[in-house]
């Protein structure tokens, strides 16, 4: 991987760094793509045109990538959870990275199973709970702290045992990897960077999807941003191989923006604990593992308001699309951004989940 040169621009809410679209990094595993194509009910989620939204801020195309529905859970998280466990399980059982399912499942018949063990802030915890019961093995979900009781109640219907906490995300985290168990955990913490990696690497199935349907890359991809494992897979993807590269931007919440701090920083910044309607993005520290591809390959970083946000998801709801605060965060990144970027000709947008992700974050 190539540093990133040394001339960002930055200013209290926005960081751009114009090195970042010549930075290259190793590409995902080849393998990813056909181990989601064989899960049952996998199917590319939809990529909503909006020619009202592209006239509004100028642009050639704007597209929305609708993950509001995948496979049968309401936000993206199923595809990094998927191929995280899978890998996790593979290596607990000694068994090969080309491992199939079967073979995973006859190890854990026949050695016995093992608990998986996550912290969470909303769709990771259920997604990782969902995957257990597809294997056959227990779960035990820490959730941090403002997660909503309908989303804990989610998890805890998927089977797992659900440990509520009265402590930040990155501190959940802490205390899931103290637990036992077998940690499937999408933040990279030291000496911890394996299962992280191969989570990120599910993620960029998403981008596969999107490439495809609009036969080439877009030219601006907007990511919402907690630990930056989304993030991360969008650098992975866009930043590995010699095709075009599009402008990645990063939009968190102004309550908890850790990545642009860090990106202004030229370091990992912890910001202080925050409140926002955004759960899913609350998180104080990037992850470890992904740092180095969010430092050398996303192009600006913007941090939103609750407001703006709320906005968003009023304004794609009247337009079709099922978006909760942390899914409609990209609309009010591009709003607050498109101003200071060049003229663009196909955006996407990525819409990370739906409002029944987390139906009370708006009240």
């Amino acid at each position: 991987m190539q540093p990133s040169a040394p001339h960002a621009t930055t200013s209290s809410d926005w960081f751009t760094d114009p090195a970042a679209r010549s930075w290259t990094c190793p590409p995902p595993a080849r393998e990813v793509g056909a181990f989601h194509a064989a899960l049952p009910g996998y199917a590319p989620t939809p990529l909503v045109e909006l020619p009202a939204l592209a006239a509004e801020l100028g642009v050639g195309r704007l597209l929305v990538k609708d993950e509001s529905s995948r496979m049968g859970l309401p936000a993206f998280k199923i595809l990094g959870a998927s191929w995280g466990v899978h890998r996790a399980l593979a290596g607990h059982y000694g068994l090969p990275a080309d491992a199939t399912r079967d073979d995973v499942r006859a190890a854990i018949v026949a050695r016995g199973p093992v608990r998986l063990v996550t912290a969470t802030d909303g769709n990771h915890g259920r997604a990782v709970a969902h995957m257990a019961r597809v294997y056959g093995v227990s779960a035990h979900v820490l959730v941090a702290s403002g997660v909503h009781p309908s989303a804990v109640a989610a998890i805890a219907g998927e089977g797992a045992k659900v440990t509520a906490l009265d402590v930040p995300y990155d501190e959940a985290v802490r205390l899931a990897a103290a637990s036992g168990g077998l940690l499937v955990q999408d933040m990279g913490l030291p000496g911890y960077t394996d299962v992280p990696h191969w989570i990120c690497e599910g993620y960029t199935t998403l981008f596969t999807e999107i490439d495809e349907r609009l036969g080439g890359a877009p030219d601006l991809v907007a990511v919402p941003v907690g630990v930056g494992s989304l993030a991360q897979a969008a650098v992975t993807h866009y930043r590995s191989g010699p095709g075009p590269r599009p402008v990645l931007l990063s939009v968190e919440p102004d309550a908890a923006a850790s990545l642009l701090a860090s990106l202004r920083a030229g370091r990992r910044a912890e910001t202080p604990p925050g409140r926002t309607i955004m759960a899913g993005l609350n998180c104080t520290t990037p992850s470890e593992s992904a740092w180095p591809f969010l430092r050398g390959g996303v192009d600006a970083a913007v941090a939103v308001s609750d407001a703006e946000a709320a906005r968003a998801v009023g304004d794609l709801a009247d337009l079709g699309v099922d978006a909760g605060p942390c899914g409609a965060a990209s609309l009010a990144g591009v709003r607050a951004a498109l101003p200071r970027l060049p003229r663009q000709g196909t955006v996407v947008l990525l819409s990370t989940e739906g409002r029944a992700a987390n139906p009370a974050s708006l009240n």
